[in-house]
């Protein structure tokens, strides 16, 4: 396929389109991804209008909590927990149920209106959806505002909806690139393994959280595969990573990001998901430094307090830059 030049694009059109629920052709997309940087205040202008239409200028406050640390059986090469990894992290078993709550409590006085629990493992046994749904029921009975997400590895259909029952409201599990890329940083399993946990989440009446990691050394045409992908897997929220590379892991030389790819990339998802929950995740405070204001005109959600093993923004400095950039801390109490 021939490559669309970014000026013969009609961002107005490209929003209309958007807004009418229309599918972005390919061309468009790549031509998104491959903006010039002198354009970039246009592109941001133009996908703020998608952005606004679903979410105002609210941004919602979203918590990590590492439930399980450093002994997962996979390999994915980015991961500091994976078995491959040499990264110097804590390695612990799933915390207790009591921990997992102080957890909860820690995101509320932390602004949050979503929790995630995330353990490193490849997935669950019937002891450990035991153990989290205990976790959920008792958090939801006393934080009833407070979203659930559970990020867990592969899932069952039967334990997706035990985890419903308990509470969870979304369950996590990233794309993490395009099929065809996948074998380059994941071995122990396949991107259709976590198709599946997909639509098993998705049949137990759960909203899906999956996204990806950008700089792992893929290509534009896998960066535009994976936003397509999040787009007609009907992903609810869309975690979006800078990739941050971590001494002792596979990508720890991987090449740096610019602000300026990362902008695009955000830009790019949310253009193919215009009412889906579009989050800057990992890696946001690392890739973006000074110009991570501006990625609040494509995602309307963001992590504070870490990443899991890497260091993030408390949630203070987050609020401080987001109302700096002229929008608004979602309320906790929001419906």
């Amino acid at each position: 396929m021939d490559l669309m030049d970014f000026t013969d694009l009609d961002l107005t059109d490209v929003v209309a389109r958007a807004l009418a629920g229309v599918e972005l052709e390919r061309r468009k997309a790549q031509a998104i991804l491959n903006c010039p940087d002198d354009r970039l205040p246009d592109l941001l202008a133009a996908t703020f209008r998608v952005r606004a239409a679903a979410f105002g200028r609210r941004v919602k406050i979203c918590v990590l909590r590492n439930a399980q640390s450093g002994i997962c059986p996979e390999d994915c090469g980015y991961c500091s927990q994976s078995r491959v990894s040499r990264a110097e992290i804590p390695v612990y078993k799933m915390q207790t149920v009591d921990e997992l709550c102080d957890g909860a409590r820690q995101a509320v006085a932390s602004g949050a209106r979503r929790y995630c629990m995330v353990a490193s493992m490849r997935g669950p046994g019937d002891r450990e959806i035991a153990h989290l749904a205990d976790a959920c029921e008792r958090i939801r009975a006393r934080y009833p505002a407070l979203e659930l997400c559970l990020s867990v590895g592969l899932l069952s259909a039967a334990q997706a909806r035990r985890l419903k029952e308990a509470g969870a409201g979304w369950i996590n599990h990233n794309l993490n690139t395009s099929r065809r890329f996948y074998p380059e940083i994941c071995t122990t399993h396949t991107w259709d393994d976590r198709v599946r946990t997909i639509e098993n989440v998705r049949a137990a009446g759960l909203s899906v959280c999956s996204g990806g990691i950008i700089g792992m050394g893929e290509s534009d045409d896998d960066i535009v595969d994976l936003a397509y992908a999040t787009r007609r897997l009907r992903a609810d929220s869309v975690p979006v990573n800078f990739l941050h590379p971590i001494a002792g892991t596979p990508l720890e030389h991987a090449s740096a990001l610019t602000p300026e790819r990362c902008l695009k990339a955000a830009c790019l998802f949310r253009l193919l998901n215009p009412r889906s929950e579009v989050r800057a995740a990992g890696g946001r405070e690392l890739n973006l430094g000074a110009r991570q204001g501006e990625i609040f005109n494509a995602v309307n959600s963001v992590f504070v307090n870490g990443y899991l093993t890497t260091a993030g923004w408390a949630y203070d400095r987050t609020r401080e830059l987001i109302e700096r950039a002229g929008f608004e801390v979602e309320p906790q109490s929001a419906a």
